[in-house]
């Protein structure tokens, strides 16, 4: 029954922590070249922010070498890829090295973070970024909340589900 109450107020959690339209909240983390990085600074840019539990991990792994795979394809609509877990900077650097990333990993070891954006999950001594990712429009807001992420397919929907919003927001625009 404790199982079953957690489960329940960590969908409720989730659910309250952002909404779509909402303005991104502003953070400064450090990437794993030990660089600051605000998210604010990106401002004029899409961004995909993706939370994930651990470096080194099959599915974040698979999922990280999916959105490097699939960089160019996301530069070229225009937005910045930001990986968050609460790994350190070093940890980081040796996953990005590793598997050539060619996007900031950054370091959110409390968990402040992932908490703000409802992705955080701490039981005991068992804490980790849970696997969201959140689309964040030029303007920062919140253009699109993934909370259910297959890592395998995931770089090519969010790619898809990007173009889509940006076409969408072109024909308003053109209204």
């Amino acid at each position: 029954m404790l199982i079953l109450l957690l489960a329940v107020a960590t969908v409720l959690a989730e659910e309250e922590a952002m909404k779509l339209n909402e303005i991104a909240p502003d953070f400064v983390l450090t990437d794993q070249n030990g660089k600051q990085r605000r998210l604010s600074n990106y401002r004029n840019h899409w961004v995909v922010l993706y939370f994930y539990p651990k470096n080194n991990t099959p599915g974040c792994t698979e999922e990280a070498c999916n959105f490097r795979d699939d960089y160019f394809k996301l530069d070229k609509l225009g937005a910045e890829v930001l990986g968050i877990s609460i790994d350190n900077e070093n940890s980081h650097a040796e996953f990005s090295k590793k598997y050539s990333l060619p996007f900031p990993l950054l370091a959110d070891t409390d968990g402040k973070i992932a908490g703000l954006y409802g992705s955080y999950f701490s039981f005991g001594p068992l804490r980790f970024a849970r696997r969201h990712t959140f689309i964040i429009d030029p303007d920062g807001r919140i253009a699109k909340i993934y909370r259910k992420v297959s890592p395998a397919t995931h770089s090519n929907e969010v790619i898809r589900d990007l173009a889509d919003i940006q076409k969408q927001r072109n024909v308003k625009e053109a209204s």
